[in-house]
């Protein structure tokens, strides 16, 4: 069972010989199937750490229309159950993915995982650039912005670097279309990473109009290689 946001693991505590036991993960599958269908509350102005943002987005899809939130869904669903399995609490920023519901808002989850001092944060996501020839991974991190992010950059920097090492080991290829071409990315405007007070990161896993990748992004074996490659992501940056 998946569980939300501040729900009790029906797993009970975990045993200490697994390998996370005792740590806290927060999952955040990006967007919800069924934010189309409400366009007043997805567009509404929710705080995003300094300024307002629209509470959430529809997301994108492949040019077959596999959405990203089925996408985001299915690959969170596949991490959560490998990080419990290795003795991991782990939090979900929703628990469904259907046409009648919307949200969580950004600023909802910028805050997951605050009040229960989770040990990090991690929301995916795929892109939908339509730039010629786009495709690949990239790590999106939040700035040495005081009073916002100042006390978490270093360390989700750190995350963002053991998440790209994690997805290059599983041969997914850096983003070609970002600036910096190393797969990493700061950037100030996301409420998902500027109410965090915890270690954060946001992976945009490949670009979902680049025909390679959506073949990929639909395949269940292509889903698992994601879901490993943010297991191994995140035990190298739990240690």
């Amino acid at each position: 069972m998946v569980q939300a946001v501040g729900a009790i693991s029906p797993a009970g505590r975990p045993q200490t010989s697994d390998p996370l036991a005792g740590r806290v993960v927060v999952i955040d599958p990006g967007h919800q199937l069924g934010n189309h269908n409400f366009p007043a509350e997805i567009n509404r102005p929710v705080p995003a750490g300094g300024f307002t943002k629209p509470c959430n987005t529809t997301g994108t899809a492949t040019n077959r229309g596999y959405p990203e939130a089925t996408f985001t869904w299915q690959v969170s669903r596949l991490l959560a159950k490998r990080l419990r399995g290795l003795g991991a609490t782990v939090r979900m920023t929703r628990d469904s993915n259907r046409q009648d519901r919307w949200g969580p808002c950004v600023d909802v989850r910028g805050r997951a995982g605050n009040a229960i001092d989770a040990d990090l944060k991690v929301s995916v996501h795929a892109d939908g650039s339509y730039a010629r020839g786009a495709r690949g991974f990239h790590v999106i991190v939040p700035p040495d912005r005081a009073p916002w992010t100042d006390d978490i950059a270093a360390p989700s920097m750190r995350l963002a670097e053991a998440l790209r090492a994690g997805l290059l080991g599983k041969r997914f290829a850096v983003a070609s279309y970002v600036a910096g071409g190393d797969g990493l990315d700061v950037r100030s405007d996301l409420g998902t990473l500027n109410l965090s007070d915890v270690p954060t990161a946001m992976v945009e896993l490949g670009n979902m109009r680049s025909a390679a990748e959506a073949r990929v992004m639909t395949s269940p074996r292509g889903r698992a290689r994601y879901a490993r490659a943010l297991v191994a992501g995140i035990r190298e940056f739990l240690g």
